[in-house]
């Protein structure tokens, strides 16, 4: 799966670099390389992507049922971490299919008898999950592999695993593999990037449920506070006559009722001497939705003094 760049690697001239090398100890030999590789995955252009682009198009072409999960995975539903190989879920059936066919044009076996693949033309690997097989310890458990054709959702012409499965085999790997623990930081990642609430666990599996539970509360431990700065002599500094000012105010009286519904809290202690208030919230989502900031953004009183002197 994904690993991170040695920093200690040693720099190895571009051209001394033996192409028969794989994708990872490319990576690990020349660490320039490797940074500037690092930057083109994250603009979509790695070797990785790359791969990940023409194992797609020709298992597309074949009409075999797929879902890309791991690293790839995490990237399309935005927690862009770098990762160094493909994973892909296929059937038992599929994955036959897919050696005998490609074995040979531009993939091969990393080694005789492998159930993976590495694109000869970039060298990166392309490890293949099955489905019934079980994750983390791959003892038998409650969540399996599943069918890919079940559980995924398309992207330019890329099937990836929707993202309650991603989330319950990462929970369910992570919670029995004792290597696996990464997999429960990516899940917290998840959490906290896409503001997942803690109802999501409702979409998993019941063996789960707990764990991810347990992930929320972990990611929402130090209580976070989100914050708009609202301010009086604003509301009607535009306004050319009175119905001007009575449309201003009552449209700010309609609003701060809504936010006031949606559970948005007045700060007493936020400034009302110098005619602006705070108004929080510890919800990610009613933060979205009145475009709030986390706290931790903002400069504090030199703020207000900003404030101040604009408005002069």
């Amino acid at each position: 799966m994904s690993n991170t760049i040695n920093s200690s690697a040693s720099f190895v001239s571009h051209d001394t670099i033996d192409r028969s090398l794989s994708y990872e100890e490319k990576l690990s030999q020349d660490l320039s390389w490797a940074m500037d590789e690092g930057s083109r995955h994250f603009d979509e252009k790695s070797a990785v992507h790359e791969t990940l682009r023409r194992i797609c198009q020709r298992l597309n072409a074949m009409e075999v049922p797929y879902a890309v999960v791991g690293g790839m995975a995490l990237f399309k539903y935005g927690y862009r971490r770098f990762t160094e190989d493909v994973d892909i879920l296929v059937t038992r059936d599929s994955l036959k299919k897919i050696h005998k066919e490609l074995d040979g044009l531009g993939y091969r076996p990393p080694f005789t008898g492998s159930k993976h693949l590495r694109d000869t033309e970039h060298q990166v690997k392309i490890e293949f999950l099955v489905t019934g097989d079980f994750p983390g310890d791959g003892k038998p458990k409650e969540v399996s592999f599943p069918d890919p054709s079940s559980v995924v959702e398309e992207e330019n012409s890329i099937r990836y695993l929707n993202l309650p499965t991603l989330i319950e085999l990462k929970i369910a790997s992570g919670m029995t593999g004792q290597d696996r623990l990464k997999d429960l930081v990516d899940v917290q990642e998840l959490i906290r990037i896409l503001g997942l609430p803690a109802s999501f666990a409702e979409e998993l599996a019941p063996y789960v449920q707990p764990k991810y539970e347990e992930l929320w509360k972990a990611v929402h431990s130090g209580t976070r506070r989100y914050v708009t700065l609202w301010r009086n002599r604003f509301l009607t500094i535009d306004a050319v006559s009175f119905d001007d000012m009575i449309n201003q105010l009552g449209g700010a009286v309609e609003l701060l009722k809504q936010m006031r519904a949606d559970g948005v809290q007045f700060d007493p202690e936020g400034g009302t001497a110098d005619d602006y208030i705070q108004l929080f919230t510890t919800d990610p989502d009613v933060a979205r939705k009145y475009d709030m900031h986390d706290e931790r953004e903002f400069f504090g009183d030199d703020w207000t003094d900003g404030l101040d002197d604009s408005a002069e």
